[in-house]
C-alpha cells in the first residue's frame, strides 16, 4: 500500500477513535463553590400588582453585578385578582413569608418587603448593605453544580457549623418582564431580575452531604436563568451561600 493512502488511513483512524471518546465521555458540568466570604443575602417579597413594588424590584435590578450580594425576589399572591395575576405568583412564597415572621422580626406580611440576612428591613428609602462576612474558615461550604441531568449540591461543615442545617436551592431567571393590563399597576410595563421560579429544600445533619435535584420549571424565552443555594441556621440566617451562572 503506498505510504500516502497508509498515512490517510491512519488519520481516519485517529479521528475515529477521538469521535467514539467523545461520545463515550461525562457530560461537561458548570460549577461554583463558596469561599471565606458569605455573601449578603437580599430577600424581596414582592408582587406586580402593588403599586409601591416597582420602585423594590427596580433596586434588587441593581444587585446583579455585585459579587458581595445575592438577590432574591419572591413574587406573592395575594394581590392577585380579577384586574391582573401575576404569572410569577406562588402560593407556596406567600406561605414562605408568612412562616419567615418566625425569625425575621417582621409583625405582618406586606409588599415590598425587603429581608437582609434574615431579618426585615422596613425602613426605606431601601438598607445600605453591610460589607459581607470574613472568615478565615467558614462554617460551611457549598459547592453548586448542574450536571446533564440535575443540579448536584455538596454541603461540608466544619466543627464551628450548626448541629443542623436547613437550605434551599432557588431556581431563579433575570430579564423578565410584563405588560400590565390591570389592577394598581396598569398600563405599565414592569422589568424584573433574580425572580425565584422554584424552590427545591435540603437539610443537612452530617458534616458532608451531597443532594440531587431536578428542576421542573422551564424558563421564559429570552430569560437568563442561574441557581442559588443557600444555608440557613435555626434562627433562619443564612451562613452561607453562592450562586452558579454556566452562561
Amino acid at each position: 500500500m503506498p505510504s500516502i493512502q497508509r498515512a490517510v488511513l491512519a488519520a481516519l483512524a485517529l479521528a475515529l477513535a477521538g469521535v467514539a471518546a467523545s461520545a463515550t465521555a461525562s457530560p461537561a458540568t458548570c460549577q461554583a463553590a463558596s469561599g471565606a466570604t458569605v455573601p449578603t443575602l437580599v430577600e424581596l417579597y414582592t408582587s406586580e400588582g402593588c403599586s409601591s413594588c416597582p420602585p423594590a424590584d427596580r433596586w434588587v435590578s441593581t444587585l446583579a453585578g455585585r459579587s458581595d450580594v445575592i438577590a432574591l425576589a419572591y413574587h406573592v399572591d395575594y394581590w392577585d385578582g380579577p384586574g391582573w395575576r401575576d404569572r410569577f405568583a406562588q402560593a407556596a412564597f406567600t406561605r414562605r413569608q408568612a412562616a419567615s415572621q418566625r425569625t425575621s422580626g417582621a409583625r405582618f406580611s406586606y409588599t415590598p418587603q425587603v429581608v437582609v440576612d434574615g431579618r426585615d428591613t422596613p425602613e426605606r428609602p431601601f438598607p445600605s448593605l453591610r460589607s459581607p462576612v470574613e472568615r478565615t474558615a467558614p462554617q460551611v461550604t457549598l459547592t453548586l453544580a448542574r450536571g446533564a441531568k440535575a443540579l448536584e449540591l455538596s454541603v461540608s461543615t466544619s466543627a464551628m457549623a450548626p448541629a443542623r442545617l436547613d437550605g434551599f436551592v432557588a431556581v431563579v431567571d433575570d430579564g423578565l418582564s410584563s405588560r400590565v393590563a390591570g389592577g394598581e399597576n396598569r398600563g405599565a410595563t414592569l422589568h424584573h431580575d433574580a425572580v425565584v421560579r422554584e424552590l427545591l429544600s435540603w437539610s443537612a445533619t452530617r458534616s458532608s452531604q451531597a443532594f440531587e435535584f431536578t428542576s421542573t420549571t422551564v424558563p421564559e424565552s429570552g430569560a437568563h436563568r442561574h441557581w442559588v443555594a443557600v444555608a440557613l441556621d435555626d434562627a433562619g440566617r443564612p451562613v452561607q451561600a453562592v450562586s452558579l451562572r454556566c452562561e
